[in-house]
């Protein structure tokens, strides 16, 4: 089922990064919030806010993880896994994808700048 969830959740989080939040990747705040370290990829498949909030961003990031929320429901139940094992799928994948200079969620739950190697990510990654 692991590897049924993983395959879902690839197509999820593309569908999640170009169909879903497309309006929040081109906008120039969520942008400018990516490559800043403001925001950052989660474990559980979320976009998190790194260090102080404030509330634009905060709206920004709420956006943003209800549409993936969204997505990860729908495809969640469509592969027959809980929502919170595609979210974990789709987590992995995201912070997979993160590229030099990102931020994102380490195992231990401390964010970390994304540097030239891979990323840490739980060993429960598929």
């Amino acid at each position: 089922m692991r590897n049924s969830v993983w395959k879902a959740a690839t197509g999820a989080m593309a569908l999640a990064l170009l169909a879903t939040p497309a309006q929040a990747q081109r906008d120039p705040a969520y942008q400018a919030a990516r490559e800043s370290g403001q925001v950052g990829e989660k474990m559980d498949g979320y976009l998190g806010i790194v260090g102080a909030s404030n509330p634009t961003l905060q709206a920004l990031v709420d956006d943003i993880n209800i549409r993936r929320r969204a997505v990860y429901a729908q495809r969640a139940q469509a592969e027959n896994a809980t929502l919170e094992e595609y979210a974990f799928t789709a987590g992995c994948l995201a912070i997979s994808r993160t590229t030099q200079g990102e931020m994102y969620q380490a195992p231990d739950g401390s964010w970390q700048r994304r540097g030239a190697g891979a990323p840490q990510r739980d060993p429960r990654c598929p």
